[in-house]
Formats: C-alpha cells, sequence, structure tokens
C-alpha cells in the first residue's frame, strides 16, 4: 500500500524581505517630505492684520515661527529621528521610531491650535502702537497653517511604519560601531637583499631573517 505524503508549504523569505524594503521607501520618504513641507510651512504667512496708530492703520503680518516655534523644532527632531532609526536596533529602534511617531504628532497638533492664533499680531499691535492693550483689526489666517498639519501626519505615518515594520530594516554595520578592533597587519620579514630594511627590523627589535 502506498501513502501519499502532502508537500507542506514553507513561508518564502521574500515575502518579509519585500515588505520591509517597501515600508523603508515609503518611511524614509513619508519623514523627509513632512519634515521639508512643515519647515517650509513655518516659514511662510499665518496671519495678517492691520494696527490702528496715531498716524493712521498699517498691516501686520506673522509668519508660523512668529505664532509658534514647535512645528519647526519638531520637524528636526523628527528628520533626526528618521535617521537615527538606522544606527540602533531591537528596543532602541522601537524608541526612536515612537519619538519619529510622536514628533510627527506634536507638528500636527500644534499647528492646529495655532491655526487661529492673533497673540503674535496682537504684540506687534502693540510694539507698533506703543499701548500694551492694542489688538489686531481685520484679523484674516492664511492656509499655511494646515500644510504644516500635513507635514506632521506624513512625519507621523513614517514613525508608525517604523514601529510596525522597523525590524525588518537594516541596521547600521558592525565595523562603523565603537570599539570595533581591526585586525593588525604582521610586519613583513626583511627583504636579506636590502641592508637598510635589515637595520630597521633590528632597530623594532624583530628577527630580520623572518624566522
Amino acid at each position: 500500500m502506498e501513502y501519499m505524503t502532502a508537500a507542506v508549504p514553507h513561508p518564502s523569505p521574500a515575502g518579509p524581505a519585500r515588505s520591509g524594503r517597501r515600508s523603508l521607501a515609503l518611511a524614509l520618504l513619508c519623514g523627509a517630505l513632512g519634515s521639508a513641507v512643515t519647515l517650509l510651512a513655518t516659514r511662510q504667512r499665518w496671519a495678517e492684520g492691520t494696527a490702528t496708530v496715531a498716524g493712521g492703520s498699517f498691516p501686520l503680518t506673522a509668519k508660523g515661527s512668529d505664532v509658534t516655534g514647535v512645528p519647526a523644532a519638531l520637524a528636526i527632531v523628527g528628520l533626526a529621528a528618521l535617521v537615527a532609526v538606522f544606527a540602533v536596533r531591537r528596543a532602541g529602534r522601537l524608541v526612536v521610531a515612537g519619538l519619529l511617531a510622536l514628533s510627527g504628532a506634536g507638528i500636527a497638533a500644534a499647528a492646529l491650535v495655532s491655526a487661529s492664533d492673533s497673540s503674535a499680531l496682537d504684540d506687534k499691535a502693540a510694539q507698533a502702537s506703543g499701548d500694551t492693550s492694542a489688538t489686531v483689526a481685520s484679523l484674516s489666517h492664511t492656509g499655511w497653517p494646515y500644510v504644516a498639519v500635513a507635514g506632521g501626519a506624513l512625519i507621523l505615518l513614517a514613525g508608525l511604519l517604523a514601529l510596525r515594520y522597523g525590524s525588518l530594516w537594516p541596521a547600521m554595520s558592525g565595523r562603523y560601531e565603537r570599539g570595533t578592533d581591526r585586525p593588525r597587519r604582521k610586519a613583513r620579514p626583511a627583504d636579506p637583499e636590502r641592508p637598510e630594511e635589515i637595520w630597521k627590523a633590528l632597530d623594532r627589535g624583530e628577527d630580520p631573517t623572518g624566522s
């Protein structure tokens, strides 16, 4: 009697490797693009209005960096965390990936809160008029805070990808790690046909014959 045995399929390592490459490329793209978009948005005009002084009224504008410095600072932190992901392994990689995700979430939250903020323009109006109680009139806001929110969302996505697929990503080569000893080269035996090499070998306390 013949017995037929069914072949048991084995999982191919190509699947996880392909997922690792795709998630790595997407995380790098999202992290770098999100940081660039956030930094660009903080340099643009977020709010505008007018201030009234004795001589009349004049326009005032406030850039994102005038309203809040949190998005720009977290964008730099996120970019550094994105690079640091490849320098650490295991638990350290999870910590850095979490920092990357938190940076993106912090950028989005700070930009949303500051989207309708008028304190920066009120401060400029007080300085221009000399009256500490002065406020800005005809206040309006632009869409750049929401561009910063989008940048933060991209960084957040990069952090989530690092948390989920970071274990499949490559790490920095061990030869670049601190404390790696390089093998020393053995001194070549002195050439007996060259007297100067024999004298140098004797000065170093070596046997010039190489025996």
